[in-house]
């Protein structure tokens, strides 16, 4: 038998334990063994059969080594088909998690029983396909078609209570799953328990799957995967189990085929990828119990948050006492939403305001905190300032950070003594709950200051992404071209609302000038009053109609009108009737002709302009992988995930196709539209993005 399933006799039952760590995937010598060992309890003459995990969990899932290979038989599907076919009784005992094929396992066995602190699912959407062993012909015979479309389209997990509750499982019990498990089974045989197949219970009632298919659809912003799972569970409600079977295997294969599971697929393995650099192997980070935050605003509340939710203590500089209450009231507000939401409790609670944080005005209370984030104003003398005081205070070790979003961090060390302790922290805004942090690697930083950055993001449970010094990074220097293409096309005849539709059918959650409303219109007028101040090269294309919504006192969301009418709340957006007679007017003055776009071109420059950008930071290094880019939008900038990033986007799009479009955008505009001399040199070489990813593996 398999190594990876042990057979074992007790009494008249056969134990399957599987020991295939550390999560017991469902590989192939699992599911060998899993055969085996069904065949082999029937030839024993045992009564009843135990199927259960060693170790930490039951089968978390499938074998992600097998991910994008041929499949091996036996198939899944059959493994449990056979499972429940088999005359013997057969109980699940799970503890840890069942996951896809887990739960599937589970489904194909006769009875259920599960730890209190299980955890189970079907989360197969999550990676653009769905349940295929199964999953949406077994699960709606147990808890109906409503019930089973949120648990497979969401891709949730479920905890062992509630799926009491539904009927996933017959049974909650105290103890090892090998314990509880030979009891539930003991229990059956005295009881004369009949063998229950899920498989031979009617079909689920019917609903109304046309509209379920749609909302399911509209819900994930295009994602095709959970709306086509809807269709599987469909079948289970309309055709016999065996042909249902069959149509979920059809469903499940085509989604296997699609640019959206190949992009879900490379945002999971990638977001695993992205904090394993080959320059930190054997690099221990310092020690981190204690860190200082300056600057209570919502960016500084933000991270203090987040660090004393993840255990660390924190001492809050602000200027003055009254500042340093307001930042307090700040990250209390943040806490109770945790508290409210069960994430923390009142004692936590209480111990994180009143023991772990602390206020300070003075700097001299920061001497001994292991690492200093500062944020300040978006000012490069303020943070020098800042810097020169934590140089003259911190203890020697001690790592200092900037939050900045694009000044040069080379600068601003070289105001201390230690600019080997110096890095840049860029997080993103509510830190407390967005997951991107950019570790701003500069030119004299310590490598193991680095690991401690890295170390920092692992704790918050951060995404961390080593990036550059250059202005604005990775994510803030792609997002100003991308973000200047939009305002290039509505010079050129698009409307704000035009583009931000065409966008959010792609995948975005909001267009690029909602989020503009959303942010403040106010702080884009500031950086291009700057760079107007700095001196624009004489080719590039100013754009001036937002300034006008500016100078009428139009900020966006917090002034109730900016692109969009918010009187009837911000939810309620309504496009400014004004707006379009502020763009005609500079249309007008600079002699341009507008002309129609479709959404799809829209899209398609939108789109190339981000990735010719983005590969340019790889090009010069600022990112050292594509990968690397594609985690910063996905998990900063609301990238739809299953587009996988812009640079997988483009490979699965051509790489060649995109640069010839980009070769014709810049004989419109040669000065915005020069061609990433890396996406040059990839379509010369017949080669792609990802090829670079594995190269760097």
């Amino acid at each position: 038998m398999s190594d990876a399933i042990q057979y074992e006799k007790h009494g008249d039952i056969a134990i399957l334990a599987a020991n295939n760590p550390p999560v017991n995937a469902l590989g192939k010598a699992v599911r060998d063994g899993l055969l085996e060992g069904i065949a082999r309890a029937e030839q024993d003459g045992v009564k009843a059969v135990l199927i259960y995990g060693e170790g930490r969990t039951y089968f978390a899932g499938a074998d992600i080594k097998e991910f994008g290979k041929t499949p091996l038989e036996p198939y899944l599907p059959d493994v449990c088909t056979r499972i429940e076919s088999s005359p013997l009784i057969v109980v699940s005992a799970m503890h840890g998690t069942a996951l896809g094929g887990g739960l599937e396992i589970a489904l194909g066995s006769h009875y259920r029983i599960a730890v209190p602190s299980a955890r189970m699912g079907l989360p197969e959407v999550l990676i653009g396909v769905m349940p295929g062993a199964g999953g949406t012909q077994r699960l709606p015979r147990l808890i109906g078609a409503e019930k089973s479309i949120e648990v497979i389209t969401s891709g949730r997990q479920i905890g062992a209570k509630e799926a009491l509750e539904l009927g996933i499982i017959d049974r909650i019990a105290e103890g090892n799953p090998r314990q509880i498990g030979l009891a539930y089974a003991r229990e059956l045989i005295d009881q004369g328990a009949p063998r229950r197949a899920v498989s031979e219970m009617p079909g689920p009632e019917p609903i109304d799957f046309d509209a379920a298919y749609e909302a399911t659809l509209q819900k994930g912003r295009g994602q095709i995967s959970p709306a086509t799972a809807v269709r599987g569970v469909q079948a289970a409600a309309e055709l016999p189990f065996d042909e249902g079977m069959k149509r979920e295997r059809e469903l499940f294969t085509y989604l296997m085929n699609t640019d959206q599971r190949a992009g879900l697929i490379h945002a999971f393995f990638s977001e695993r990828a992205v904090g394993k650099l080959p320059e930190l192997e054997g690099v221990e980070p310092r020690p981190l119990s204690a860190i200082g935050v300056i600057g209570g605003g919502t960016m500084g509340a933000g991270i203090a948050t987040a660090a004393l939710l993840n255990g660390l203590s924190v001492t809050m500089l602000e200027m003055s006492p009254e500042a340093a209450e307001a930042a307090k009231g700040r990250i209390s507000g943040n806490l109770s939403g945790a508290l409210k939401r069960g994430k923390i409790s009142q004692a936590e609670f209480e111990e994180m305001t009143e023991k772990a944080l602390s206020l300070t005005t003075s700097y001299d209370d920061l001497g001994q905190v292991d690492l200093v984030i500062e944020a300040v104003f978006e000012e490069m003398s303020v943070k020098k300032e800042v810097f020169t005081k934590l140089d003259a205070v911190c203890k020697p070790g001690a790592v200092l950070a900037t939050n900045t979003s694009y000044l040069n961090v080379d600068e601003i060390a070289a105001v201390t003594s230690r600019p080997e302790d110096v890095i840049g922290l860029h997080f993103f805004s509510p830190a407390h709950v967005m997951k991107l942090l950019e570790v701003v690697v500069a030119d004299k930083t310590a490598p193991d200051v680095v690991a401690t950055g890295f170390a920092l993001g692992k704790q918050l449970k951060k995404i961390s992404v080593r990036a550059g010094v250059c202005d604005g990074f990775i994510g803030n220097r792609i997002l100003a071209t991308y973000r200047t293409a939009a305002d290039h096309m509505i010079l050129d005849g698009a409307t704000p609302f035009q583009i931000d539709e065409a966008l959010e059918e792609f995948g975005f959650a909001m267009g690029p000038y909602a989020v503009s409303d959303l942010a403040g219109l106010d702080i884009g007028w500031a950086v291009r009053k700057s760079k107007r101040a700095e001196g624009l090269h004489p080719k590039a294309r100013d754009v001036e109609f937002a300034d006008r919504l500016c100078e009428q006192g139009h900020f966006g969301q917090k002034t109730g009108k900016g692109y969009y009418d918010y009187a009837a709340g911000p939810r309620s957006r309504v496009p400014n009737p004004d707006v379009p007679g502020l763009i005609e007017a500079e249309r007008a003055a600079k002699g341009i002709t507008p002309h129609e776009f479709t959404k799809e071109e829209i899209v398609r420059r939108y789109m190339a302009a981000m990735v010719n950008e983005a590969a340019k930071v790889v090009g010069e290094g600022i990112a050292r992988r594509p990968l690397d880019v594609d985690m910063t939008l996905l998990f900063g900038y609301g990238f739809p995930r299953y587009h996988g990033g812009p640079l997988k986007w483009a490979d699965l799009q051509g790489l060649p196709e995109l640069l010839a479009d980009i070769k014709r955008y810049a004989e419109e505009d040669d000065y915005f539209w020069q061609p990433a001399p890396l996406l040059e040199q990839l379509v010369a070489e017949g080669r792609t993005f990802d090829d670079l990813n594995k190269e760097a593996a």
